[in-house]
């Protein structure tokens, strides 16, 4: 197995690592998990670098790389919903996994037919914006973690720490519903552009 590919298996390990990190709700853990999501992320820029560098593309890794990123997100997503301070409306998490597991079908599907449908622009511009809504609002978490480990610290903030926190919330919601939607779109992108590469023009 290739590093570019070894980079990938290496996401989805880290995903689960990140789960059980972010699960001890303190400032520590969720530091520790913010480290771990950024080097997760790294690997998938890297691992697609390295290959496109080194002529190591492999089917392998073009069928394996998405199901890394959604692994990734999908473990992120879910455990900053357990995180009230960020008002994560259900809907849009539904909205997302949705969209991800209809393409992960539909790459299967193709699979079978003997077919790699690799991920397109749109589906790298949404992992990136998924990515750095899962990078801003747990840095913004931690930030509320250490004003309520150490209380000293809200005492420094003018207007008082509520004020933040409801900030905070709110703009997380209305980031989490533009991350859903251009998800949702760029799910319509992949069906329109592979709609009769899959078979599927005559299925309606």
């Amino acid at each position: 197995m290739n590093l570019p590919n070894k980079l990938t298996l290496a996401r989805c390990i880290m995903a689960l690592i990140f789960v059980g990190i972010l699960s001890f709700r303190n400032v520590f853990g969720y530091c520790a998990a913010y480290v771990l999501f950024v080097a997760a992320a790294l690997t998938d820029y890297y691992d697609g670098k390295i290959a496109r560098e080194r002529n190591l593309i492999t089917n392998f890794g073009k069928l394996f790389d998405p199901v890394a990123d959604k692994v990734l997100m999908t473990a992120a997503l879910i455990m900053l919903m357990t995180i009230t301070d960020l008002r994560i409306p259900g809907w849009t998490i539904v909205a997302i996994f949705s969209r991800e597991f209809l393409v992960t079908g539909a790459r299967t599907l193709a699979a079978a037919e003997g077919m790699v449908i690799a991920a397109d622009r749109w589906g790298k511009a949404k992992t990136v914006i998924q990515m750095v809504y899962v990078l801003t609002f747990l840095f913004l978490a931690i930030l509320l973690e250490l004003v309520d480990t150490y209380a000293g610290l809200g005492a420094l903030l003018p207007g008082g720490v509520e004020i933040y926190r409801q900030g905070i919330g709110w703009a997380s919601r209305g980031a989490i519903v533009l991350v859903a939607l251009f998800t949702v779109y760029s799910g319509a992108q992949f069906a329109r552009a592979n709609w009769r590469s899959l078979g599927l023009d005559g299925a309606l």
